[in-house]
């Protein structure tokens, strides 16, 4: 087969420009043009809403007493909370946007440390979470959040959790 070197010149051009096309998307500072070069990656903000769609639907369906968001700080929280508050309504649960989360031995303090995190829940649970985390704070006023009280109010969460005793002991083990 004979090529022609006008065609050639034409595919090879045609190729150039093509890739400068990908290169100067994928160079600039527009999230939409680099997404758009890389189609298979996922924002953080769809799939953080898309967690909390999932576990609004588990909520709902009674799969799960409590869940939770991702971590985020005040700044990531304040770009998608008004769309977390749409799905919410969407499965008829209710968020509550926890700033001062509840840490206890079941997940280390460095993931909630200084962010935010929305509790997905129906009904009482919420007053449940809120009563646990004064008797987790008067027991360490009183200096005996220790031993079997401490385990007890990392179980009591794991449970609205709705974590098997399994992985509540897999979580105090460290094992995750």
């Amino acid at each position: 087969m004979i090529v022609k070197p006008k065609l050639l010149i034409l595919v090879t051009a045609l190729g150039l420009l093509a890739g400068c096309k990908d290169q100067s998307a994928s160079n600039t500072d527009d999230v939409g043009a680099a997404e758009e070069a890389n189609p298979t990656k996922i924002d953080q903000r769809s799939y953080r809403l898309g967690s909390i769609g999932a576990f609004a639907e588990m909520v709902a369906a009674d799969v799960k007493e409590l869940a939770l968001s991702a971590p985020m700080t005040p700044q990531e929280m304040d770009a998608l909370r008004e769309d977390a508050e749409g799905i919410a309504a969407d499965h008829a649960v209710d968020l509550y946007l926890e700033t001062d989360f509840l840490v206890t031995d079941l997940f280390s303090r460095d993931l909630t440390d200084g962010k935010q995190v929305l509790l997905i829940y129906r009904g009482e649970t919420l007053d449940a979470y809120l009563a646990l985390k004064a008797e987790k704070r008067r027991l360490e006023e009183e200096a005996q959040y220790l031993g079997e009280a401490r385990e007890e109010i990392a179980r009591r969460f794991g449970e609205l959790l709705s974590y098997s005793d399994e992985k509540i002991a897999s979580l105090l083990a460290g094992a995750g």
